[in-house]
């Protein structure tokens, strides 16, 4: 005679959810325990704590052959958060636990050797999943649950050890007085919002930040230590507006994915901030691991900002990585295990010293590096790279006079004012800011007789620009008419975006 017992859990593939039928087949033969479904090496060792946790549970182990199925068995499974409904089938096939009830519910959670639930990570898109599937009940880890919570529609219910889950579904078990295992505690992301008013002088480089916080825009910044420029970059999140709703659900979901998302401080409302050591690998950085690849820095700086200090110090082959997501706003990842796909949407900032030495300021004052050796330092930023970086900015030697400008909260208002002109005008398209608006929408939006085009094009035939730097071109030109309350661009504008987009002494 054999039983079958079902529920449901969550498989994560990246950012994609899909709902996963956990069958458990138990047998009259000899005892033994198999999970197919194309599990990794932790979802394998289930069978080792499931078996542990329903005898710390109080709980009888069935003595049969039980299979556990994943279904479908061809979409690869990963972690540790199966361990609940695999425990959960396994009972129900046994006639422990109501198989009727527990077959409507999605389960997901870590189980301990000694039968606690643990908490997981991608609660939050999991359980998304599951509510837009038309599974509105979902049994999560204590330390999950108010991750869940934030999922409109979900019926949420926290389970601290596995003999409480049982006790729900109709077994027969002393419920033990536990200590819910915590979520681990993350050190607070929330920093006090430092004030653009402690920038001394840099009237440039201030108008440059202005212009990449209105349009969204890649920004570098090159000059000698010392003179504002990490200043400079980290007081840009202060100038970016709250994400709206449907960006704030997409860049939690992210950090839940990875694991750096505090449940405690709800949705994430400001656009995040990553700022890599420039020793960082690739993996780091873009995303990587065993099995199925994990979100890197610059998917948790999606719908915010990933600063790469000293620039020219990271690898080759991190700074290269980065082309496709600057062009494209995502990652697809593509390891042994599969192909995945992680939003990428930042604002890349970048800051660099001119030379070796640091000190090269246009003139070569107090600067000990050859000519070869400067070029050679700046190359490690490539053409390909920088022809993406719509912004450029040389950040000179501040003089002792240089007063404070405007605050943090005045340059934000304008801001704020240029993007919601920005998307009145993108109203009914996917796109929320003028960085992400291609080329071809702005040109079909221009008349070929009109100046701007005229002169675009005479920077492209003089070799200036490139037509992917035309485009980026046109793109901070509509930004810069939005901070002017202006309905179009006009050559005043491209012109200032040209030069926001060429270094001074670039070619030094």
């Amino acid at each position: 005679m054999t039983v079958l017992g079902r529920t449901r859990a969550v498989a994560l593939v990246g950012m994609r959810a899909h709902l996963i039928e956990v069958e458990a087949h138990l047998a009259a033969s000899l005892p033994a325990f198999s999970l197919v479904g194309l599990p990794d090496a932790a979802l394998s060792e289930a069978r080792d704590r499931v078996r542990a946790a329903v005898a710390c549970a109080g709980l009888t182990w069935p003595n049969r052959r039980i299979t556990v199925n994943l279904s479908p068995a061809t979409l690869p499974k990963s972690g540790s958060g199966f361990d609940l409904a695999v425990a959960v089938a396994v009972l129900a096939g046994a006639g422990v636990v109501d198989p009727n009830k527990v077959s409507s519910a999605v389960h997901l959670g870590e189980l301990g050797l000694d039968g606690r639930v643990r908490p997981v990570p991608g609660v939050l898109p999991a359980v998304a999943e599951a509510v837009a599937a038309g599974c509105s009940r979902v049994v999560v880890p204590a330390g999950n649950a108010a991750e869940a919570r934030l999922i409109p529609g979900a019926e949420v219910a926290e389970a601290d050890h596995l003999a409480r889950v049982a006790s729900w579904y109709g077994a027969d078990v002393t419920v033990p007085d536990v200590v819910p295992v915590a979520y681990p505690a993350l050190a607070s992301t929330e920093a006090a919002v430092a004030d653009l008013a402690d920038v001394l002088g840099q009237d440039d480089a201030r108008r440059g930040l202005e212009v990449a916080a209105a349009g969204a825009h890649h920004l570098l910044l090159v000059g000698p230590p010392g003179t504002g420029k990490t200043m400079l970059a980290r007081r840009l999140p202060g100038l970016l507006p709250d994400l709206d709703e449907e960006a704030s659900v997409e860049a939690t979901s992210v950090h839940s994915v990875a694991g750096t998302f505090d449940p405690a401080q709800g949705l994430l409302r400001r656009p995040p901030f990553e700022d890599p050591h420039h020793t960082a690998s690739p993996a780091a950085i873009v995303g990587g691991g065993t099995g199925v690849a994990r979100p890197g820095a610059a998917s948790r700086a999606h719908r915010g900002v990933l600063f790469l200090d000293e620039a020219p110090h990271f690898a080759t082959q991190v700074l290269q990585s980065l082309r496709q997501p600057l062009e494209h706003g995502e990652l697809v990842l593509h390891r042994a295990a599969g192909a995945v796909r992680y939003p990428a949407r930042f604002q890349l900032v970048m800051a660099a010293n001119p030379c070796p030495c640091g000190r090269y300021a246009g003139k070569g004052v107090g600067c000990t590096c050859r000519a070869e050796a400067r070029r050679r330092y700046f190359s490690r930023l490539s053409g390909p790279l920088l022809d993406r970086v719509d912004l450029q900015l040389e950040v000179p030697p501040p003089r002792s006079s240089s007063a404070a400008g405007e605050g943090t909260a005045q340059v934000a208002t304008r801001v704020a004012q240029a993007r919601g002109r920005a998307r009145a005008r993108l109203a009914g398209t996917r796109w929320l800011t003028n960085a992400e608006v291609p080329g071809a929408w702005l040109r079909a939006r221009t008349a070929r007789d009109d100046p701007i085009t005229r002169e675009l094009g005479e920077a492209v035939d003089r070799g200036w620009l490139s037509l992917r730097g035309a485009d980026r071109v046109l793109r901070v030109a509509w930004t810069l008419a939005d901070l002017a309350g202006e309905e179009r661009p006009g050559v005043d504008h491209v012109g200032e975006a040209m030069m926001l987009r060429t270094r001074a002494g670039a070619h030094d």
